[in-house]
């Protein structure tokens, strides 16, 4: 995952994932590796898993939906697909579930099986190593499916379809999917500085002009945390999914977007950010990876434009994102955004690609 983040969240040191150097267990190298198998590999290693649960949002969000509503887990079977240390299996395990089945593809799932043993759960939580597409469950439906199958830009990595793999062939009719919604959202930013280190920083590298790679780098989104106050539109919704019904070909869409300025300014971004939410709780619970929420682990999405536009209060930018998975490696994520701005001060129209590798 070669990504750049621009800075530490307040008080917490994050270690890019790809600069990992501890791995759990020794991994042989080989030539002959599949993009999938570095990705399972990547999950092998500690310091994605220690992030990811240390990310309190994500983890006691899923933790207080499965506490808050035990009716829901009490003697039911249960199918964790992309299990990791197998924490939300054992919240499970803990909130009543019959049975736990905690699939998990990296060498982590033999940690998870010792996590489970240490904690006294084995005779609950079933911990089976493999790719969900093949693995086989002892048991022929599931009364729940729970999953963190969230990626950066919501859809990198491509997990959800494993997830809807799993839903089906093993969910029971009346069964639940956790999270059952996510949506995709879009606002517009202002981002000198960064857009100044970033990007124009090619036209002058000690003295050579280096401004060939500019358009390779504003093609790679930038995974970042950004400040509430440089946003100076509103924030659109692109894309709603329903985990519970959605055919896999639903995660690839072109949709529309008005992005209306709230202030005269600079935009040099765009910044993509996306919601999840169980609605099958007592009450609806989920969380929001957008700017004006507090932090993840995930932050944001940043698509850096190619023009610098000069935007009034009021005027807008009209577009349409469209999303896909990458042909030759499927949990990579193109994305083509189309824009256009006819302002006072500003009158712009183009087509950006962008690879989300």
């Amino acid at each position: 995952m070669n990504y750049h983040l621009r800075f530490e969240d307040a008080g917490e040191a994050v270690d890019e994932s790809s600069n990992l150097d501890e791995s759990m267990c020794d991994i042989e190298e080989s030539d002959d590796k599949t993009s999938a198998d570095y990705y399972f590999d990547s999950y092998s290693h500690f310091g994605i898993h220690e992030e990811m649960l240390k990310d309190t949002v994500r983890t006691k969000t899923y933790q207080n939906v499965i506490y808050q509503n035990k009716f829901l887990f009490k003697n039911k079977v249960v199918l964790d697909v992309g299990a990791g240390t197998g924490i939300l299996s054992l919240f499970c395990a803990k909130a009543g579930a019959e049975h736990v089945y905690a699939v998990e593809c990296s060498h982590m799932a033999d940690m998870a099986k010792e996590i489970v043993e240490t904690n006294g759960f084995s005779n609950v939580v079933t911990v089976l190593k493999g790719k969900i597409e093949e693995i086989e469950l002892p048991v022929a439906k599931v009364d729940i499916i729970i999953s963190e199958w969230m990626g950066y830009f919501l859809l990198f990595e491509n997990m959800l379809n494993s997830v809807l793999y799993a839903r089906d062939k093993w969910l029971a009719e009346d069964g639940v999917v956790l999270p059952d919604k996510a949506s995709l959202h879009l606002t517009a930013i202002e981002d000198a500085d960064y857009r100044e280190d970033k990007i124009e920083f090619w036209n002058n590298v000690y003295g050579f002009n280096m401004s060939c790679i500019k358009k390779q780098a504003i093609m790679e989104p930038l995974v970042d945390t950004v400040d509430q106050n440089q946003i100076a539109t509103n924030c659109q919704l692109l894309k709603t999914m329903d985990i519970s019904k959605m055919a896999p070909g639903d995660a690839s869409f072109t949709a529309p977007f008005k992005l209306v300025a709230e202030r005269d300014d600079y935009i040099h971004a765009l910044v993509a950010y996306f919601d999840v939410s169980f609605t099958k709780c007592h009450k609806l619970m989920g969380f929001s990876t957008g700017p004006k929420s507090r932090a993840t682990h995930w932050k944001q999405t940043v698509l850096y434009l190619e023009d610098i536009l000069t935007i009034c209060e009021g005027e807008a930018i009209i577009g349409s994102m469209t999303v896909a998975p990458n042909k030759k490696n499927p949990r990579d994520v193109d994305i083509m955004l189309k824009y256009s701005l006819n302002g006072n001060r500003c009158n712009v129209s183009r087509v950006q690609y962008y690879k989300m590798r």
